[in-house]
């Protein structure tokens, strides 16, 4: 398994109704190679986001798409740009289906 971890600051008015996120997560979803993703609230617009893959290749493919769409979804909604705080394989996880 693959991670790629970001940190995305939202201006908060911007976020509040808009259905942009939501399709931004539709489109991820649907990568082939997609695992999951975490978003851990930080508080004042800010979010950290640990996106899953299956591997190092999928995650690349999925860039020619996922890309544009960071453009025209979510950057609009931003008020700093994404900052990407590393990515790499992941060497242990403990996680458990929620019920």
């Amino acid at each position: 398994m693959y991670a790629v971890v970001r940190l995305n600051s939202f201006d908060p008015i911007k976020l509040a109704g808009s259905p942009a996120l939501e399709q931004f997560d539709q489109i991820h979803r649907t990568q082939p190679g997609y695992v999951g993703t975490i978003v851990v609230d930080l508080q004042a617009g800010r979010r950290l986001v640990l996106n899953l893959w299956e591997s190092a290749e999928h995650s690349a493919a999925a860039l020619s798409v996922v890309g544009p769409e960071v453009g025209r979804l979510l950057e609009p909604l931003m008020s700093h740009p994404s900052e990407l705080v590393g990515a790499g394989t992941v060497i242990s996880t403990d996680l458990v289906p929620s019920p």
